[in-house]
């Protein structure tokens, strides 16, 4: 009689890990909750706390499980793998906003004054660690972290245990998400590259008419000093940008999810 109780256990168990993956996938990447500066204790606590709520609501039906214990974690490490796909598409605006300020650090002459980033476990530029401070904001106030937990609940229903699979326009997608990542990266640094690109020309022009004048001496505080001022006339335009970004990540999930079926 114990018999039939123990292989619904099993199955239960089995479906739980599953769920966990999936789960676990998505939470270790997505930003603020499965950031570099979130303590690993923390990250178990937060997917072992989502997978116990959203578990017994679910009501998930168990696939066809393999009967070998291999298998069984290839399955696992699939849900895993999917968990990573969705999270990765919300930190596509976070690389291209540390890329802006890679490139409009190093115009400004910031190059040197690199400062530890937990968030992608790099040393970025400080203009790259204020400018993702105001993104990381941004995602928050507007609620898009709700918009990914929301992607990954629908996603059991939409996509069952096991049933995703890899095909060749799943890598185009992801070949096309990581170009938008160096777009995105140019067109929030644009102003001030531009604007920095005629100061220097203006100091080309002045260093002929004058020769006597110390271009390198006057070009560092100048163009910082032209820096900030960009920066801060075209706060608006980065933060709306952004927030166009953050709206079209609906449609990306619904695309991803779309090719994985």
């Amino acid at each position: 009689m114990l018999i039939p109780f123990e292989i619904a256990m099993f199955d239960d168990v089995t479906l739980f890990m599953l769920v966990l993956g999936r789960m676990a996938g998505v939470l270790s990447v997505i930003p603020f909750l499965g950031g570099k500066g979130v303590p690993v204790k923390v990250k178990v606590l937060l997917i072992l706390t989502f997978t116990l709520l959203l578990f017994p609501v679910l009501k998930l039906q168990a696939p066809q499980l393999p009967k070998d214990i291999i298998s069984l974690f290839l399955l696992v490490g699939r849900e895993t793998l999917l968990g990573l796909f969705l999270g990765m598409l919300s930190n596509i605006v976070f690389v291209a906003v540390e890329f802006c300020g890679q490139i409009v650090g190093t115009q400004m002459g910031f190059s040197m004054a690199g400062i530890f980033n937990p968030i992608l476990d790099t040393q970025p530029s400080t203009i790259g660690s204020f400018q993702n401070l105001l993104a990381m904001l941004l995602f928050l106030s507007l609620g898009a972290h709700h918009l990914f937990l929301r992607a990954l609940v629908e996603s059991y229903q939409q996509l069952p245990l096991g049933a995703w699979i890899i095909n060749d326009k799943l890598v185009y997608f992801f070949i096309n998400s990581t170009a938008a990542i160096f777009t995105l990266g140019v067109k929030l640094a644009a102003p001030v590259m531009v604007s920095l690109l005629v100061t220097g020309i203006v100091l080309g022009i002045v260093g002929r008419f004058f020769p006597q004048m110390n271009i390198f001496i006057v070009s560092m505080p100048l163009n910082i000093g032209v820096g900030f001022i960009m920066l801060g006339l075209t706060l608006k335009v980065f933060l709306r940008m952004l927030e166009n970004f953050f709206a079209g990540s609906g449609l990306q999930i619904k695309s991803l999810i779309s090719l994985l079926t």
